[in-house]
């Protein structure tokens, strides 16, 4: 089954038994309790076929839904940075990988936002801000 994330990209979130088809394109599935404020009926196009492998171990992973039915993407890792010239300004971006996404559906987010909002990403990095931001007096 697929949710939408705060990013607007897929994201699939477990394998769960139908229960029911309901018409030609629609069915009941049957969801665990943390998931009992969601309609239980689903459209087949956001269903994602499921190959069965003897090998292959499921570890279904627990999603933290919020009051709205909504819930957070984490950030895993800083890939990239860049910094976008504007006509007056230029704007320090970084290129973020998110926690369930691959290295396709990365992101470009602007760095000072990402720094106030996750600082655990920007530890250990090897740079100091003003490497970063292209601030480096000239060697003598």
């Amino acid at each position: 089954m697929a949710g939408k994330g705060k990013k607007l990209q897929p994201r699939f979130v477990g394998l769960f038994k139908i229960l029911q088809r309901i018409g030609k394109v629609a069915y009941r599935l049957e969801l665990p309790s943390s998931l009992s404020r969601i309609h239980d009926i689903f459209h087949v196009l956001i269903f994602k076929k499921y190959y069965p492998n003897p090998t292959h171990i499921l570890q279904s992973e627990e999603i933290e839904i919020d009051e709205s039915l909504t819930y957070e993407e984490k950030p895993v890792q800083l890939l990239d940075r860049k910094v976008k010239e504007l006509r007056n300004k230029q704007i320090p971006l970084v290129k973020i990988l998110w926690k369930n996404h691959g290295v396709k559906e990365a992101t470009w987010e602007v760095e000072e936002e990402m720094q106030r909002k996750y600082p655990e990403l920007f530890v250990d990095q090897g740079l100091d801000q003003a490497t970063v931001t292209g601030n480096l007096a000239p060697e003598s």
